[in-house]
């Protein structure tokens, strides 16, 4: 259990009892992500489903963003604001880093995270009417993430993610996966199962291009991540819908 309060201390805002010191339990933390994107999921659906019955459609929705960002600490926007401040710039590999450990927000940072809030806002209000729907992107982004610490090189030796692999096996991810998608195709048939591939598979490949850019990933390479995953997942839900999945 330990290990799964250290997930849920990290990813969400969420309260746990306390936590230990030992770095082992850090380090098996990371299996638990799907666990906490599934917890995270389930907390979006009840928003929206109570804010829903009392609230316009797209106050509801700017509501359901702002309690999702609040649970996360607003920790995978912050990152994804750092990478886009950073491979922005256009400049070398390690100019790129710098920018990214700066803790002031640039211009691109600003341009990418209002981008992203508006096409979570927009893809949030055509969910308004099957909310159950938002508990697909958190748990597929959190499915996806400890795939991406286990293949891809980490950068720094001192940074925070670092030695989260070693708590991972292959026996770990693949019924941490298999898992997901089965809660996936349980709930939302065929649909779900697509969507969470698809967003998968593009994430990869973000995840390739940054590697590509940087040379390897870090915490702000993560939040990115998880962000792109869930945005392409909103859009994937809606594309699903629109050809009858």
């Amino acid at each position: 259990m330990n290990a799964l309060f250290h997930a849920i201390a990290f990813l969400t805002r969420l309260p746990v009892p306390r936590l230990s010191n030992s770095s082992r339990d850090w380090q098996n933390s990371v299996a638990f992500y799907p666990l906490v994107g599934g917890l995270l999921g389930m907390l979006l659906w009840l928003a929206a489903l109570l804010a829903g019955k009392l609230l316009p459609p797209l106050l509801t929705a700017v509501l359901t963003l702002v309690f999702w960002v609040y649970l996360t600490g607003g920790l995978h926007l912050d990152g994804w604001m750092d990478v886009a401040d950073g491979l922005g710039s256009n400049r070398s590999r390690e100019r790129m880093l710098e920018i990214m450990k700066d803790s002031r927000v640039g211009a691109m940072g600003v341009i990418a995270a209002i981008l992203l809030v508006m096409i979570k806002v927009a893809a949030i209000y055509e969910l308004v009417a099957t909310p159950l729907w938002l508990i697909v992107p958190p748990l597929v982004a959190r499915l996806l993430l400890p795939w991406v610490i286990w293949q891809f090189p980490y950068l720094s030796a001192n940074g925070l993610g670092n030695g989260l692999r070693t708590g991972l096996n292959y026996a770990k991810l693949v019924s941490g996966l298999l898992l997901g998608l089965l809660v996936l195709f349980l709930l939302f048939h065929i649909a779900g199962i697509v969507a969470a591939l698809a967003a998968g598979v593009i994430a990869w490949l973000y995840a390739r291009h940054l590697i590509k850019q940087l040379g390897g990933l870090n915490g702000d390479c993560y939040g990115a991540i998880v962000e792109l995953t869930e945005a392409v997942a909103l859009l994937l839900i809606l594309f699903a819908g629109r050809i009858g999945l």
